[in-house]
């Protein structure tokens, strides 16, 4: 099978470093295996979204060099995808209604930053009348897999998460719903991001099960922080990468990544910056932590 790896930034806000290192990753591990790259455009979420953030994101991409081989892909635009895949899991008796506002659940225990779910609406079974979000069920099981940087990583979802909306209460689409339904859609063999979204990870390999997808391997980087430990994002004041010059931003990600580039004064194009990038790309270089900082 042919390697499918992908880039799927939230359009709320320009690229930034933190994001263009997850570009970076998935696009060299993509070609060293001459696989294909693509971009997909997760705009499902329009109260978080600023605009004109799409066309700021590809522009940025496309001034490093970072070319994909499809057609951009909207999250958006395939709505019928999520409600097929709602509807396949509502015939397995996999879904119910729940009424708990987020404050409510935010009030229950936390592990790790996630609100455990108690499973307060579960035996209301599926209604679709009333403002309602909508929640698949979690058996009791383990989730694990191998992720190729961080090693072994495994989940008891019933005990650290409970069972998760797919559908919000304004009927938009979760974030772990239209991932799971768009990487099958688009045969991604790969998943290379964040280390931010590896407690996610779990969800989405059970929502793979449940509707009969294949699973990705999974490869999580770390995450660049800033000096209190914080992501990189907008909420963080993290800088629009187009304000450094590409070939910088490059060489500086590269080295994020454990690949011991030259200095930028080596090079003499971004396409011979690429060309040494391409022969000398090592996922197994990556540093396996969750966060590094950077200045």
């Amino acid at each position: 099978m042919t390697y499918r790896g992908r880039f799927a930034p939230s359009p709320t806000g320009p690229l930034h470093f933190g994001s263009l290192i997850s570009a970076v990753a998935s696009y060299l591990q993509a070609k060293t295996k001459s696989g294909i790259w693509l971009v997909r455009i997760e705009d499902i979420d329009p109260p978080r979204e600023v605009p004109g953030s799409s066309d700021s994101i590809l522009r940025t991409l496309e001034q490093h060099h970072l070319f994909w081989d499809e057609e951009i892909c909207y999250q958006s635009q395939h709505s019928d995808r999520y409600l097929i895949a709602l509807s396949s899991l509502h015939q397995q008796s996999k879904l119910f209604q729940c009424k708990c506002s987020r404050k409510t659940v935010m009030g229950n225990q936390q592990r790790a930053g996630i609100s455990i779910y108690p499973g307060t609406c579960r035996e209301k079974g599926f209604s679709e009348t009333g403002h309602t979000s909508t929640r698949v069920i979690v058996e009791t099981q383990t989730i694990s897999f191998n992720d190729k940087i961080q090693g072994n990583y495994q989940q008891q979802l019933a005990e650290q998460v409970g069972d998760f909306v797919l559908r919000r209460a304004d009927g938009l689409f979760a974030y772990q719903l239209a991932v799971v339904v768009d990487d099958a859609f688009q045969q991604i063999t790969e998943v290379v991001r964040g280390c931010d979204l590896l407690d996610n990870t779990p969800r989405q390999i059970l929502l793979q099960r449940y509707l009969g997808f294949n699973t990705p391997t999974y490869a999580h980087h770390p995450v660049a922080t800033n000096a209190k430990g914080e992501k990189l994002s907008k909420q963080t004041y993290a800088r629009p990468a187009d304000e450094t010059p590409p070939m910088q931003n490059l060489v500086k990600v590269l080295d994020f990544l454990g690949q011991n580039p030259p200095p930028e004064s080596e090079f003499s194009s971004l396409s011979e910056l690429w060309e040494w990038a391409t022969t000398h790309w090592d996922i197994n270089k990556i540093p396996r932590q969750s966060g590094i900082p950077v200045t």
